[in-house]
C-alpha cells in the first residue's frame, strides 16, 4: 500500500490527537474547548456579533447561547445592544477574561510544541506552509456532486475471497 493513501487517516488522528492533548491541558485551566475556541476568537474580534461568533467558532447557536450566558456570568464577557440593529448583540470581553486568553495561548504553544517534538524550525514551518496551501486547495473547490462522481469498479464477492485465500 502506497503511504500516501492513508495520508486522510493520519491527518484525522493528528487532528484527534492534537485536540485530545489541548483538551487535556485546557481542562487544567477547567476551560474546555468550546470556551477556548470563544475566548480566542472574540479577543480578536472584539464587538462580534454572536451570529458572527457562530460562525467564526463553528459552534451551534443553541450551544453558544449557552456558553455565553456561563461566560457573562462568570464576568469574563458582556453582551451590548448593537446600535445599528436593535435585535443584534455585540460581545466585548471584560478585564476578568484576558489572563484565561494569555492562559489559552500558552496552552496552544505547549501543545504545539510537543506537536512539533524532533521538528527543525524549518520543517515546522514547511508543514504549516504545506498544510496551508491544501486547506487553501481544498477550499477553492466547487461543491462535489455525487452525480459526476467516478464510477469505481468493485471486485466481485468470489474475486475478494479469492484474493483472501491467496494471501
Amino acid at each position: 500500500m502506497d503511504e500516501l493513501q492513508r495520508f486522510g487517516f493520519v491527518l484525522k488522528d493528528v487532528a484527534r490527537s492534537y485536540v485530545a492533548r489541548f483538551e487535556q491541558r485546557a481542562s487544567a485551566l477547567r476551560l474546555t474547548l468550546s470556551q477556548c475556541r470563544v475566548l480566542v476568537y472574540l479577543a480578536v474580534n472584539e464587538g462580534v456579533s454572536q451570529s458572527r461568533l457562530c460562525e467564526l467558532t463553528e459552534i451551534e447557536p443553541m450551544n453558544l447561547v449557552r456558553i455565553l450566558d456561563r461566560m457573562e456570568a462568570k464576568g469574563w464577557l458582556e453582551r451590548r445592544a448593537d446600535p445599528i440593529d436593535r435585535r443584534a448583540r455585540k460581545l466585548y470581553m471584560k478585564p476578568k477574561a484576558k489572563p484565561l486568553v494569555d492562559n489559552i495561548w500558552a496552552v496552544a504553544a505547549a501543545t504545539r510544541a510537543e506537536a512539533f517534538q524532533g521538528m527543525s524550525r524549518d520543517e515546522s514551518k514547511q508543514l504549516f506552509s504545506l498544510l496551508k496551501r491544501m486547506s487553501e486547495n481544498l477550499l477553492a473547490l466547487k461543491p462535489f456532486s455525487p452525480l459526476a462522481a467516478p464510477t469505481v469498479s468493485r471486485p466481485s464477492r468470489a474475486k475478494r475471497l479469492h484474493a483472501v485465500d491467496q494471501s
